[in-house]
């Protein structure tokens, strides 16, 4: 019995393809035997940390990618509302995606066929019984491709929210399996929603184990969802959305910064071997921010040499590991000393008051909103 993770990486602010690797969860032991393999569609390797930096190749040059425009920038409820509780919304999300195939046929990384915004969308396949679960399926057309490149039947939609970046495939990929059911949280308005889930309920598919996680903040009703690797000798993935990235987390529209840091301290108690596959290709864009707020953090310079490795070859920067992540991340370090002096005295009237950890996490959201949008 062996899992597939399958990667699905779709246009977006890198705008690249993508290469098949195997060896996910099996490789991660060193267990290569037949029925514990693993394919991916993105690369998942990761620099050690005891390892001292790479500088990149002298013929090289380094161009930093330009900034894509981010249709959920900060342009007022009014907007929000619309987009999400609407149908202009998913007919805003529909152009989008045509404009996406048009501009970028291949993709932003070298994993499946195409494309929409940096997203990534997840096939995961029992390879026995041949059945697939998708996570997020933002473009049908690529999700489609891949279901038809592996062989498989889809039998179940993982929706860890309600934006139509990640619940756009619903529909149609609903109505070309008859038998496929839609998961996700009945408080998030999931579209085509036939399975609602709360926290810790399972999904099961074959041998695939499937926990749902509530972690609102994101959304009011934002679920990651955490595939078990024991079955196959190997580490858990985690498919976390919109709520944590590489060295990032998502914008809290719905909710509050002890929210979001409640959410953000539930994934991290989970293993430091866990994989992380985030809901996008933001990686460049975190790792850079991270170095303004902690410029001294040498993993996470290491980290950022890797990744620009990785995106000049249009490779993906996924999966990393939750144990990397702590090492880098700001937003899973609002515990850190370090954080507290780079980010100057509390908010206290007398300007001597330390943060706590929810206001540490809401001015780093607030600063890394200032900085994209430079």
């Amino acid at each position: 019995m062996a899992a597939v993770v399958a990667a699905t990486a779709l246009k977006g602010r890198g705008a690249r393809n993508a290469r098949v690797l195997r060896g996910i969860l099996s490789g991660a032991t060193a267990n290569k035997a037949s029925q514990n393999r693993t394919r991916a569609l993105q690369s998942h390797s990761s620099p050690e940390c005891k390892e001292e930096p790479e500088p990149l190749s002298p013929e090289l040059e380094y161009i930093p990618r330009k900034r894509g425009k981010n249709p959920m920038k900060a342009v007022g409820l009014a907007w929000y509302s619309l987009y999400t509780r609407t149908w202009l919304g998913y007919l805003f999300y529909r152009q989008q995606l045509r404009r996406a195939r048009n501009r970028y046929p291949k993709g932003h990384s070298r994993t499946q066929p195409r494309l929409f915004n940096d997203n990534y969308s997840y096939l995961i396949i029992d390879t026995q019984a041949r059945l697939a679960v998708v996570v997020d399926p933002s473009d049908p057309q690529a999700v489609q491709a891949s279901i038809e490149k592996e062989g498989v039947d889809l039998v179940a939609i993982l929706c860890t929210h309600k934006h139509w970046d990640h619940s756009g495939g619903n529909r149609d990929l609903s109505r070309r399996h008859q038998d496929c059911r839609v998961y996700g949280s009945p408080q998030d308005s999931i579209p085509y929603l036939t399975h609602p889930l709360c926290h810790q309920d399972v999904v099961s598919v074959g041998r695939l184990q499937i926990r749902a996680l509530a972690t609102p903040g994101h959304t009011q009703g934002h679920l990651v969802y955490l595939l078990d690797g024991e079955p196959y000798k190997g580490p858990s993935c985690l498919f976390s959305g919109d709520l944590l990235f590489l060295s990032g987390c998502g914008r809290t529209f719905e909710g509050t910064a002890e929210t979001m840091l409640s959410s953000l301290d539930t994934v991290l108690g989970l293993g430091d071997d866990t994989l992380l596959w985030p809901g996008h290709e933001y990686a460049e864009e975190n790792l850079g921010f991270a170095g303004v707020v902690e410029p001294e953090n040498l993993a996470r310079e290491r980290k950022m040499q890797w990744v620009q490795r990785q995106r000049m070859e249009r490779k993906s920067t996924c999966p990393s590991t939750l144990g990397e992540e702590r090492s880098y991340n700001p937003f899973l370090r609002t515990h850190c000393l370090v954080l507290q002096e780079a980010l100057g005295p509390g908010p206290g009237p007398t300007g001597d008051d330390s943060y706590s950890r929810a206001e540490l996490l809401e001015k780093l959201r607030r600063l890394k909103d200032l900085h994209k949008s430079k």
